[in-house]
């Protein structure tokens, strides 16, 4: 997709400086609507004085406001923090290290997004199950298409990368694990970021039936993956962080 041009200028106006910044939510899952808000992620770098002393400076920065009409949702962490979720099974830490939407880079993130396939566990199922199972209950509760594409995401994500260890978050690219029906459900997301679920969509024997047969897909898939049960670059991301940190 094509990026809004301003979001360039995002980068420079925050009060650290960021090893980078790429896009997520709807526009990396394959399904951004007209309506949809940019959710920008990235890693802030904390001075070393803001580190070492009494005062510490914030781990996470959060900030959500309108620009040009477009809602946006910037959350960064700072590069230890960021670096301890990369080491922590978080698949959503590692869907922003590996976003194509890039608005910002540097070699720190060059070197993350290298480190990134040794962060990779078969736990990282642990993560799209736990996703899932959120968005499905949010689902059941509002009736709206949003958690219901998040719940057929994340399992189809979660299984692929359990299968090939590959990490791919749009959902367009992995209809093969998922009901026929799921272009449509894209196509009617696209039309409204909240709406319902247009009628004549559900299967004849709802949504569950598919979704339960998804999530023992994935945990099969886990079961028989032949990812290794812990990252293997401790190490090497220990190393960026001092190196990012001292401007090395």
């Amino acid at each position: 997709m094509e990026l809004y041009g301003w979001l360039a200028e995002i980068p420079g106006e925050q009060p650290y400086p960021l090893a980078f910044a790429t896009v997520s939510g709807a526009h990396l899952y394959g399904f951004p609507s007209v309506d949809s808000d940019v959710d920008l992620r990235g890693m802030h770098v904390l001075p070393v004085e803001e580190v070492a002393g009494l005062r510490h400076g914030p781990e996470t920065l959060s900030r959500m406001w309108t620009r040009h009409g477009v809602e946006v949702d910037l959350v960064t962490h700072d590069a230890a923090k960021f670096c301890r979720l990369l080491l922590g099974r978080n698949g959503y830490v590692l869907e922003q290290v590996l976003s194509p939407l890039v608005v910002a880079s540097s070699p720190a993130h060059e070197e993350l997004v290298a480190l990134a396939p040794g962060c990779l566990t078969r736990h990282h199922a642990h993560h799209y199950l736990g996703f899932a199972r959120t968005q499905w209950r949010l689902f059941q509760k509002t009736g709206e298409l949003k958690p219901l594409l998040y719940t057929f995401r994340v399992l189809a994500t979660g299984t692929h990368l359990m299968r090939t260890g590959e990490l791919q978050a749009d959902l367009t690219r992995l209809y093969a694990y998922g009901p026929a029906y799921l272009p449509e459900l894209v196509a009617a997301k696209q039309a409204a970021e909240h709406g319902l679920l247009p009628g004549g969509l559900a299967p004849a024997e709802g949504f569950e039936a598919d979704v339960e047969r998804m999530t023992r897909t994935l945990e099969e898939a886990r079961d028989a993956s032949a990812l290794p049960e812990r990252a293997t670059v401790e190490a090497a991301l220990h190393d960026l962080v001092l190196r990012a940190r001292s401007g090395g």
